[in-house]
């Protein structure tokens, strides 16, 4: 047992050895300690600061971003709005104006058509002019005057005329 305890020669010298390197501990090396605990506590702290700076700038930026966003969604069905509005007019005018081309299209039409019917009229009545003369002088029998083959020509252009006119 002797060896485990030890000798109060050994402890005062212990003791004294640690009171001095206590106390040049104290006096050198835990200021600069102390001062390099502070410096990276102030550097955390700075460091936190920091990222709460940037997390606000962050959220900031964020809700900047979905605003203009938002903008630019806005923006856009204005615009396909505007598209659909404008293909509408473009629509209608088209359609219009086909309306019009046909409209165009079938007056043209009804007065080639009357003035084809008109033709065919007229060369109808000559020819029926000529035909009645042919057939009255053969039933009379003898050959008309100018006079008379005028007045017979007006007679059956006017009967013709008025069948025209039913």
């Amino acid at each position: 047992m002797d060896k485990i305890i030890p000798l109060s020669s050994e402890v005062l010298v212990a003791l004294v050895s640690f009171g001095v390197l206590f106390i040049v501990m104290w006096k050198f090396a835990l200021p600069p300690i102390t001062k390099m605990l502070d410096e990276r506590a102030e550097k955390i702290k700075d460091s936190l600061e920091k990222a709460e700076e940037t997390r606000v700038e962050a959220e900031r930026l964020l809700d900047e971003y979905k605003e203009q966003l938002a903008e630019a969604r806005q923006e856009a069905n204005r615009v396909i709005e505007q598209g659909r509005k404008v293909a509408d007019t473009m629509k209608d005018e088209i359609v219009a104006k086909a309306n019009e081309e046909r409209e165009s299209m079938l007056v043209r039409a009804r007065e080639e058509i009357q003035g084809e019917k008109r033709a065919a009229m007229a060369e109808l009545q000559a020819q029926v002019a000529d035909l009645s003369v042919a057939v009255a002088g053969r039933l009379i029998g003898s050959t008309l005057s100018a006079d008379d083959h005028r007045a017979l020509i007006e007679k059956v252009v006017a009967e013709v005329g008025s069948l025209d006119a039913e």
